[in-house]
C-alpha cells in the first residue's frame, strides 16, 4: 500500500462553502478548486444544522422490485467511467431500486476539477425488468471499483460501496462475503440507526496508479461524517481509512470500524436446519490481537437470543472476522462459494480512544440475514459539538491477518465425556514447529481438565483434547493453547460455554 504521502492529493484550496440542504451542497462543491478539508468542514456544518433525510421519491416500478429483480440491474460495461482510457481503475454504478431507495451523489475529481457523474438510463441494461421512462435526476444508488485483479488485463470488481454506509472488497483467490461500515450506532439494540454516506468524490486515478483515492460524506440524525479511503488491490485488498465524526448528540452506542458478517450454523453445535449442506457462513471465528500476548481466537456461534460481549477492554487493538475453513467439502455448496469468502482485518492506526472490541451475535433465520457484528467500541461516548478524527488500516483477504509464526487456531467439536456431567472438547491447531509441546487449558467457572494433546498428521498440527465440568456454573469461559517449555507456540483459543 503506498504512504499517504505518495498517494494523490488534488484537494487543496480551503474556500468553504455555507451550510445548505445536502443536493445544495454538494452541487456548490462541484467546481474546480475543491479543498481536501472541503468535505471535513462540510460535515461540520451539516452536524451543526438539525438533521434533514433524503428526499428522493422513487419510481413504484422500481420500489417495488425484489431482491431478483433488483440484481436485473445491471450497468453495461461498456459505460464504465475511465474504460476507454484504460486506467488502472474503472468505475461503473449500481442503480436505485428494491432495498436501494436512497440517492448517493457522485463526483469524479480530476486534478483541480470536480464534476458530477451524471445518471442516465442507457448506462444499464435492465433484463426482464420494465421500468419504464425514468427521471433524468433518478441519480445512483452507489458504486463499484473494478481493477485487474486474477487475470491481467481483465478488469474485475474489487470493491463496491452500496446502501446505508456498507462497503465490501475482494482480494485475489476470494470474492464477497462479509461487509464493512462506516459506523455503527447501537448495533444490536433497540432502535439502532444506520448512518448513510451520501455523496462520494472520487480521485481519477494517474496512470501507473497502484491506488485509488475516494472521499465520502457520512450523515444521520445523530452525526455526521466525512471519510478517505485509499484502496489498493492485488492479493490482499488494503485500504487505509481515515474519518472525521462530528457528533450532534453524545454518542454512547458508537462503533468504529465496524464489520458485519453471516454464522448460520457450523458443525459443532446441534443441527437446528434442515440443510444437505455441512455448515453455513461468510466468517467462522473473530481474531484479536495486542501484539503484546498470544492472538486470541474465538470461535463463533449460532445464538438464538442476542449476545453482546465487550471483549478485553483497554488500548486499541486489532480485530477482524475471519473465514479460516477453507475446503470445499466443509460447505458442498457450489453457489455461494462459502469456501472461498475473504476476511477483513481491522489494524487501529491513530486516533482510536480506549474501550473493547464488541461482539454482537444475533439469531438469524436464513443465510440472507447478517447476524455478526464486530467493532471497536470507545469506553466513553463520543461527545456532541467536537471533532473526534481516527485512522485505520482494513485488509481483505483469505488470510489477512497479520503473519504470525504462531499455530492457529483451526477448528473446534464437542461431545459428552467421561461422567454425565463432563463434556469433552476438541480443539484443532496448525503446525506449531517441533515436538515436545503441552497445552494449557483454563475455565473461568467450573474446571477444565487436560487430557491429550496428539500429532495431527491430516492438519500437520496437535489436537488438544480436554474434559469440562460445569458444576453449577451457567456460563464459563473455555481458554486453551499449546506451549513448549511453558511458552506459547499456538493463538488461544477462547470459546463462551453457556449451559
Amino acid at each position: 500500500m503506498p504512504h499517504r504521502a505518495a498517494a494523490t492529493r488534488s484537494f487543496r484550496r480551503r474556500d468553504l462553502v455555507a451550510l445548505a440542504p445536502v443536493a445544495v451542497l454538494t452541487a456548490a462543491l462541484a467546481r474546480p478548486g475543491v479543498a481536501d478539508d472541503d468535505v471535513r468542514e462540510r460535515a461540520r456544518r451539516l452536524a451543526a444544522a438539525p438533521y434533514r433525510p433524503p428526499a428522493s421519491p422513487l419510481p413504484p416500478t422500481l420500489a417495488a422490485l425484489g431482491y431478483d429483480a433488483y440484481r436485473d440491474l445491471r450497468y453495461r460495461p461498456d459505460q464504465a467511467i475511465w474504460g476507454r482510457e484504460r486506467l488502472p481503475f474503472q468505475l461503473q454504478m449500481f442503480h436505485r431500486g428494491g432495498l436501494f431507495r436512497d440517492p448517493v451523489e457522485l463526483f469524479e475529481v480530476d486534478g483541480r476539477a470536480v464534476q458530477p457523474i451524471p445518471y442516465r438510463a442507457e448506462q444499464f441494461s435492465y433484463g426482464l425488468q420494465k421500468p419504464g421512462p425514468l427521471p433524468s435526476d433518478l441519480g445512483f444508488a452507489g458504486f463499484r471499483i473494478h481493477a485487474p485483479l486474477d487475470v491481467r488485463g481483465r478488469y474485475d470488481e474489487v470493491a463496491a460501496f452500496l446502501g446505508a454506509s456498507y462497503f465490501r472488497a475482494v482480494a485475489r483467490g476470494v470474492g464477497y462475503g462479509l461487509s464493512a461500515r462506516g459506523l455503527a450506532l447501537g448495533a444490536g439494540e433497540p432502535g439502532e440507526e444506520f448512518p448513510a454516506f451520501r455523496a462520494f468524490w472520487i480521485e481519477r486515478p494517474a496512470r501507473g496508479a497502484r491506488a485509488i483515492v475516494v472521499h465520502a460524506l457520512l450523515d444521520s440524525p445523530s452525526v455526521a461524517g466525512a471519510y478517505r479511503f485509499e484502496i489498493a488491490s492485488g492479493a490482499a485488498t488494503v485500504m487505509e481509512i481515515e474519518v472525521s465524526l462530528f457528533p450532534r448528540r453524545p454518542l454512547a452506542s458508537a462503533g468504529l470500524a465496524p464489520l458485519t458478517s453471516m454464522y448460520l450454523f457450523g458443525p459443532e453445535q446441534p443441527r437446528r436446519y434442515d440443510d444437505f449442506r455441512p455448515q453455513v457462513h461468510d466468517s467462522d471465528g473473530l481474531l484479536t490481537d495486542d501484539k503484546r500476548s498470544p492472538p486470541v481466537w474465538r470461535p463463533l456461534v449460532h445464538t438464538p437470543a442476542t449476545r453482546i460481549r465487550d471483549l478485553d477492554p483497554g488500548p486499541p487493538r486489532a480485530f477482524g472476522l475471519l473465514q479460516r475453513q477453507r475446503d470445499f467439502a466443509a460447505y458442498q455448496d457450489l453457489e455461494a462459494l462459502y469456501h472461498q469468502r475473504p476476511g477483513a482485518w481491522v489494524e487501529p492506526l491513530e486516533g482510536f480512544p480506549p474501550g473493547a472490541v464488541r461482539l454482537v451475535e444475533l439469531g438469524a433465520r436464513s443465510e440472507a440475514e447478517d447476524n455478526v457484528v464486530a467493532m471497536w467500541r470507545p469506553a466513553q461516548p463520543l461527545a456532541a459539538g467536537r471533532e473526534h478524527r481516527f485512522r485505520y488500516r482494513l485488509t481483505w483477504a483469505a488470510h489477512p491477518e497479520a503473519p504470525s509464526r504462531l499455530a492457529r487456531a483451526l477448528a473446534w467439536r464437542s461431545g459428552h465425556g467421561h461422567t454425565p456431567r463432563e463434556r469433552r472438547f476438541i480443539v484443532e491447531f496448525g503446525p506449531a514447529g517441533g515436538d515436545d509441546l503441552s497445552a494449557q487449558v483454563s475455565a473461568s467457572a467450573g474446571t477444565a481438565r487436560l487430557e491429550t494433546v496428539q500429532p495431527n498428521a491430516q492438519t500437520g498440527g496437535a489436537r488438544v483434547s480436554f474434559a469440562f465440568d460445569p458444576g453449577t456454573a451457567v456460563a464459563s469461559d473455555l481458554r486453551v493453547g499449546l506451549v513448549r517449555g511453558g511458552a506459547p507456540v499456538s493463538e488461544a483459543w477462547l470459546y463462551r460455554w453457556i449451559a
